[in-house]
């Protein structure tokens, strides 16, 4: 897929204002990394996560995404009335009906002909949204629009906690499954995106690429569960990381592939890339199998965690902050999710 007219206008993001260390989390699991012999520090080395972020209990998606929605629209200059869609992208979401992109939009003030929906496929939501804007932009249904994208951890991490200080039957191989547990954070992010004949944004969304492996559905599931010796109904997911990762990069490789040949892209020409962030050993293997420099890899792993959906472009939101991509580059974000599904994407500046 390629993009002709499609800009990127502004983004904005909202970190929560709680941080839990890595350290944090293992002092609450004292007697499980005593029971199972586990080290201090397990978790910040095998993940590179030093710390995450947290919203304040009672803090819903819809609230971070309307936060980082309104930094969005006020960057771009674009009045909300305007705004001709609303996407949000998010895998937490405020409720099961309706749509958690209605209470975004009715909180923005945004106007009763802006198309409302959300998206969800797990941590490739938002970069879903880029491609679903971007067609409508593209065909010229609407001339701008807003995606947004509010993550919300606190529920996933403090169940998982719980589950394993009650667990009784732990051993060091199943605690491997609730480990991608312990390393997510809350944040949120928003882009507007225009049409460049209405508003001729900085960078240019060239289009990209995309695979679905879905025999690999059932390494990462999470949903609605019961804690042990507890009729209370919490979140919780399992997740087997290490063949995850692995067939995630196998993945990745193939559709680098088609994502070089759909852009004609040579690697040596991309000059930085922002990543959907699960952890520094994952990093590692997906640029030592894509032959990348992991230099050219900005990343906010260390202090914001694997943030689902927000992850990859919050990081790249911050890196224009930063001045990482600037104007003559190129950039390409690369997202991976659970399911398992790949897309990457090429924007130029």
């Amino acid at each position: 897929m390629k993009y002709q007219h499609v800009r990127f206008q502004s983004f904005g993001y909202e970190l929560p204002p709680e941080v839990i260390t890595s350290g944090d989390i293992e002092e609450r699991l004292v007697p499980v990394y005593e029971k199972l012999k586990l080290p201090q520090g397990r978790l910040e080395l095998m993940s590179g996560i030093k710390e995450r972020r947290l919203w304040p209990k009672g803090t819903r998606p819809s609230d971070g995404a309307v936060l980082a929605g309104e930094k969005a629209i006020a960057s771009s200059g674009i009045p909300p009335g305007e705004l001709d869609c609303l996407i949000f992208t998010s895998v937490s979401r405020d409720m099961m009906e309706p749509a958690t992109a209605s209470f975004v939009h009715n909180q923005l003030g945004l106007p009763d002909r802006c198309l409302v929906f959300d998206i969800s496929n797990a941590c490739l939501g938002f970069l879903d949204g880029m491609i679903f804007l971007a067609n409508m932009i593209e065909l010229g249904q609407v001339k701008c629009g807003l995606l947004v994208a509010g993550e919300t951890a606190e529920d996933l991490l403090e169940s998982t906690i719980q589950n394993l200080l009650a667990d009784t039957s732990l051993t060091r191989k199943t605690i491997k499954y609730s480990f991608a547990s312990l390393t997510i954070g809350s944040g949120a992010v928003a882009l507007v995106m225009t049409h460049e004949k209405y508003r001729k944004g900085s960078q240019k969304f060239i289009g990209g690429a995309y695979r679905a492996n879905t025999r690999h559905n059932d390494l990462c599931q999470g949903g609605q569960s019961s804690t042990p010796n507890s009729s209370q109904s919490s979140i919780l997911m399992a997740t087997d990381s290490e063949e995850l990762m692995k067939q995630g990069i196998e993945t990745a490789r193939s559709t680098w592939g088609d994502f070089l040949a759909e852009l004609g892209w040579q690697p040596e020409e991309i000059d930085v890339f922002f990543c959907h962030q699960v952890g520094q050993a994952h990093a590692r293997l997906l640029f030592e199998n894509l032959e990348l420099d992991p230099v050219n890899n900005f990343e906010t792993l260390t202090f914001l965690g694997n943030t689902g959906s927000v992850s990859a472009p919050i990081t790249m939101a911050m890196g224009i902050e930063q001045g990482v991509f600037r104007k003559g580059q190129r950039a390409a974000l690369l997202g991976i999710g659970s399911g398992i599904n790949c897309l990457m994407l090429g924007v130029e500046w």
